[in-house]
């Protein structure tokens, strides 16, 4: 009976832990890109929709102007929506850049 054959049998197994382990690791970073990308993806929709807002609410403000419409509600409601989108942006970029802040400042 041949007792160093288990020793090329315990290698194998080591090296498949390895490559479980990368495989794991890689699975875990394109998560984590996909994660970012969808945060990233929901930012830039934010800001898109903040964007369109802004300009309902130039254009309702360009026909009140030129009387084209009568309706205060309309360009009050406009107005306040666009409102309300800038101040929640602002918050979320405030919020992205403390923590910015935060993970630059760990120490390793």
């Amino acid at each position: 009976m041949v007792i160093d054959d288990l020793s090329s049998v315990r290698a194998y197994r080591e090296i498949g832990g390895v490559v479980s382990a990368r495989k794991a690791a890689e699975q875990a970073d394109t998560t984590n890109n996909a994660t970012f990308d969808a945060l990233f993806q929901s930012a830039l929709s934010l800001v898109n929709e903040t964007d369109e807002l802004t300009n309902r609410a130039e254009e309702e403000e360009i026909k009140y102007a030129i009387g084209q419409t009568d309706s205060t509600h309309d360009l009050q409601v406009a107005q306040q929506k666009a409102n309300l989108s800038l101040q929640y942006t602002i918050a979320v970029r405030g919020a992205i850049v403390d923590a910015y802040k935060e993970i630059m400042n760990l120490q390793f």
